[in-house]
């Protein structure tokens, strides 16, 4: 083979050389910015997901303190209302202990 079919050959294999080199490094390129891309898209979802877990949370504990909340006024109510009762029975002594010590009051300076 002569000399510079040889050199022409290195040459053209040096070419291939290059450009599968080439080819490979925007090969890895494209890959990593693939990757790149799908963590973006991961991180983004779960960021997501955490903020509507965390939403769904703050919510059931809402609506929780709502139903404590309606629980402590409804026996507050009650607590109220059987006061009451128990003030009105007592009205009637209360006017009649009111009366005697009145009465013993007039009683006592005449």
């Amino acid at each position: 083979m002569p000399r510079q079919e040889v050199l022409n050959e290195i040459k053209a294999a040096e070419d291939d050389a290059e450009e599968i080199v080439a080819e490979a490094e925007a090969d890895a390129e494209e890959r990593i910015a693939e990757a790149r891309s799908e963590a973006d898209e991961i991180r983004t979802t779960a960021e997501e997901e955490a903020e509507q877990d965390a939403a769904d949370r703050l919510e059931a504990a809402r609506e929780e303190i709502d139903a404590r909340r309606e629980e402590i006024l409804e026996e507050g109510e009650a607590a109220r209302d059987e006061l009451v009762e128990e003030a009105q029975d007592r009205i009637d002594e209360a006017v009649e202990l009111a009366i005697d010590r009145f009465e013993e009051a007039v009683n006592a300076q005449t």
